[in-house]
Parts: C-alpha cells; sequence; structure tokens
C-alpha cells in the first residue's frame, strides 16, 4: 500500500515505436473524433424532428447515438495530445476515470445492441404484439437497465484493477487506460483480476452476443419464410444495418476480454483498440443512415426544409 500510495500519474506510450506516424495519427483521430461527434449529433436531430420515427427502434437508435458520442468522447480528445503534442502524462485519478467510464459506455453499448436485436426480433417476429410488447415504460426500463449493468461492470474492473501495486516503471504501452494495460504496469500478481476480467467481461459479452444471435435467428428464419418478396426485401433492409454493427463490435471486443490470455499481446490490441473505440463511434450512424430508407427519407426531407435541395 506505500508503494501504490506513491503513484500519482502514469505515462501512455501510444504508439512510440512507430515515431514517424505521430502527426498522421493525431490528423486520423481528430477527423474521426468530429465525424462522430457530427455524425451521431445529425442521427439524434433526425429522430427528434421527425414524428414518424418516435418509435422503439428510433428511440434506441438515438440513444445509441448519445452512447458513441460520449463513448468516443472518453478516449480520443487524450489520444490526440498524445499524438500532436506528445502529452503522455495522465494523473492516476485521471487514468482510473477514463477507465471507469470507457468501461462504462462499453459495456452498455454491449447491452444497447442486444436490446436493439431483441427489438427487431419482436416488430419481425411477432408483428402483431410489437405495440403491446414494446411499450414506452419497457424500453425506458432497458435503457436504465444497460447503464446499470454497466456501471456495475466498470466498478468492479476499476476497482480491482486501482487495488494493485504500481512500483515499476509507470509506463501503459496503450494510448488510454485499458483494463490489460493498466495491470501490465503492476507490480502485483494479477491472477485474480485477470481472471475476474475474464469472467465479467466475457459472460457479458458472450451473454449480450448469444441473445442477439438467437434473435436473429429467429428474424432470418421468419424472413425466409414470407411470401412476399417485397417484405423479405423491406426487413432485411432494416436488420442488415444492424448485424453489420453488431458483427463489429462483439468481434473486437471478443478478441480483447473475453478470451484466456487477453492480456498477453497489448502491440495487437493496441491497434485493434482502435476499431471499437473510434472506428465503431464514428461509423454507426453512417451504417444506419445508408442501410435505412426510413432515416435517409427523413434526411432529406429535413435538408429540403432547411433549403440545401
Amino acid at each position: 500500500m506505500e508503494n501504490h500510495s506513491k503513484v500519482t500519474q502514469f505515462l501512455l506510450v501510444g504508439f512510440r515505436s512507430h515515431p514517424g506516424s505521430q502527426h498522421l495519427l493525431s490528423v486520423l483521430f481528430s477527423t474521426m473524433d468530429v465525424v462522430t461527434v457530427l455524425g451521431n449529433a445529425c442521427m439524434i436531430l433526425v429522430i427528434r424532428m421527425d414524428s414518424k420515427l418516435h418509435n422503439p427502434m428510433y428511440f434506441f437508435l438515438e440513444n445509441l447515438s448519445v452512447l458513441d458520442i460520449c463513448y468516443s468522447s472518453v478516449i480520443t480528445p487524450k489520444a490526440v495530445l498524445i499524438f500532436s503534442l506528445d502529452r503522455r502524462s495522465i494523473s492516476y485519478n485521471g487514468c482510473a476515470s477514463q477507465m471507469f467510464f470507457f468501461s462504462l459506455f462499453g459495456t452498455t453499448e454491449a447491452f444497447f445492441l442486444a436490446v436493439m436485436a431483441y427489438d427487431r426480433f419482436t416488430a419481425i417476429c411477432n408483428p402483431l404484439q410489437y405495440q403491446i410488447t414494446m411499450t414506452k415504460r419497457l424500453c425506458v426500463f432497458m435503457v436504465v437497465g444497460s447503464y446499470l449493468s454497466g456501471c456495475i461492470n466498470c466498478t468492479i474492473q476499476t476497482g480491482f484493477t486501482f487495488s494493485l501495486s504500481f512500483c515499476g516503471p509507470k509506463e501503459i504501452n496503450h494510448f488510454f487506460c485499458d483494463v490489460p494495460a493498466v495491470m501490465h504496469t503492476s507490480c502485483s500478481d494479477t491472477a485474480v483480476n485477470e481472471i475476474v476480467m475474464l469472467v465479467a467481461c466475457g459472460s457479458i459479452i458472450v451473454g449480450t452476443a448469444l441473445v442477439v444471435f438467437i434473435s436473429y435467428s429467429y428474424i432470418i428464419i421468419t424472413i425466409v419464410q414470407m411470401s412476399s418478396a417485397e417484405s423479405r426485401c423491406k426487413a432485411f433492409s432494416t436488420c442488415s444495418s444492424h448485424m453489420l454493427a453488431v458483427s463489429l463490435f462483439f468481434g473486437t471486443v471478443f478478441f480483447m476480454y473475453a478470451q484466456p490470455g487477453a492480456t498477453s499481446s497489448p502491440d495487437t490490441s493496441n491497434a485493434l483498440s482502435i476499431l471499437y473505440t473510434t472506428v465503431i463511434p464514428m461509423l454507426n450512424p453512417f451504417i444506419y443512415t445508408l442501410q435505412n430508407r426510413e432515416v435517409k427519407g427523413s434526411l432529406k426531407k429535413q435538408l429540403k426544409r432547411k433549403g440545401f435541395f
């Protein structure tokens, strides 16, 4: 505890092994952050301004956009400072806060994607019961429940990680305070922490992914059995965007947190983490917009109303 109390800051190494790429990474991260905020803010405005989009599906999509802005903003501003100004230091409390909110928003997003899959399952497989099942109260309950689940996991992960002692080099081989990277800097035995991370994160990722998989298995069976080609096309169009977003998200986080030895390859993790921390939040509004005729139609209507067309 004496060594633990002396730690006042860490150094985020980032991608120091590639010094020539720092300015390029700075531009890349800055651009992605701007696109993420503008794209998701646009989605929120479109949904808010069009009464035809005031239904459960777009209620969840609006909340996903808010979450993606928060999710990216926890990581990207500090990463830009690292790459552009070489400001690699982060305080002990700042590192703990970044880990807490990153885990909170990341876990909540996993539950959001599962909730959205259940929403599409109900809409396509039980359309006559959809309005009765997906009430406003249930939708709000599922959103709040997702955040509460995220809060429980981030409290566990941050609490266990920062109960370790840090008495060696304080360099974190990452561009943000991720759980595995911070664990690597500790001089304590991290076996218990790795088991806790594997069990907690593995249960969440596998559990939510199973909800998605089962929901879409029933959805695909229902779509195949539709007699109308137009109905099949519309159903696939509605769900394809969600399936793409889900595949990107769960594929990367499973590799990072839900398998044994997930903390053993920091160099690979650093590169892969760019995908789920910055790229996916940036792509989500484009995926849903480009694959959804209702959103595209509403966006065109709003732009015409503002005189852009």
